[in-house]
């Protein structure tokens, strides 16, 4: 059973799926980090994949441009392929004078400019945030491997091409930089019961007005990836040790 977006066969994904933005660095990821990957899905070009890290099963799919974008496909993720955990691996533009070039952001929180939670009808403001397990599993691993990072608040906005000065001003309330899709993701997550977090890393800056290339985007953020990468481990040994211990309970509960 696929969907009109994705051609993967049920029990294709693992159980955490890494998405970035770009199909091309969903292929760079797939083949310079996981072992045995295959292609999963192409439809429209997004390039699914699964293999393994370190032993863990692994897959990695773009997510396209924008919340519409990202909204469609994590949601498919979560409802027709039981994906327990989506991990954004994306670029983000600093708004603020902590970051640099090639720094890497966890999204503690994603404000939005986009209508994208009135779908849930409620009768105020829903403030997405990510799943806490996830995003304390990623300090801890950017600890253990020398990775600094900046946790906050990201602005996941509808408009690429506003003007600087607008954005700006959500920097002088503190949140850290700017993107286009986590706010989505994080709702779907909710809104499915399960977990999301962006893992980012600057790749402009709206105060100095410093960028990467294309090509650096693509193939450069390796920092990014391998924390990503190593959260999905965490969490699959917190699954298994979790099914360990319901089994020995109901062994327990066995006269």
């Amino acid at each position: 059973m696929g969907t009109p977006h994705n051609e993967a066969a049920q029990g294709a994904f693992a159980k955490t799926v890494l998405m970035p933005g770009d199909p091309l660095r969903a292929k760079f990821i797939a083949e310079h980090f996981l072992d045995s990957a295959k292609l999963v899905n192409n439809v429209r070009g997004v390039q699914g994949y699964t293999g393994t890290y370190r032993d863990t099963p692994v897959s990695v799919m773009a997510s396209g441009m924008g919340m519409p974008s990202m909204g469609i496909y994590s949601y498919e993720l979560f409802h027709t392929y039981d994906v327990d955990n989506i991990i954004r691996v994306g670029s983000v533009g600093s708004i603020s004078p902590r970051l640099k070039l090639r720094d890497v952001v966890l999204g503690q929180a994603a404000c939005t400019d986009s209508n994208y939670p009135r779908q849930y009808g409620l009768d105020g403001t829903f403030s997405p945030i990510a799943d806490f397990t996830l995003l304390e599993s990623a300090v801890s691993a950017a600890r253990r491997l020398g990775v600094e990072t900046a946790v906050g608040n990201l602005l996941s906005s509808d408009v690429f091409y506003r003007r600087t000065e607008d954005t700006l001003a959500w920097g002088r309330l503190g949140v850290l930089a700017v993107e286009m899709e986590s706010a989505a993701l994080y709702c779907n997550a909710a809104e499915a019961g399960k977990r999301a977090l962006a893992v980012c890393t600057v790749s402009d800056n709206l105060l100095t007005g410093e960028a990467l290339s294309t090509t650096e985007r693509q193939t450069s953020f390796t920092q990014m990836i391998t924390l990503a990468l190593e959260v999905a481990v965490d969490m699959a040994a917190r699954r298994c040790l979790l099914y360990t211990s319901d089994a020995a309970d109901e062994l327990d509960g066995v006269d």
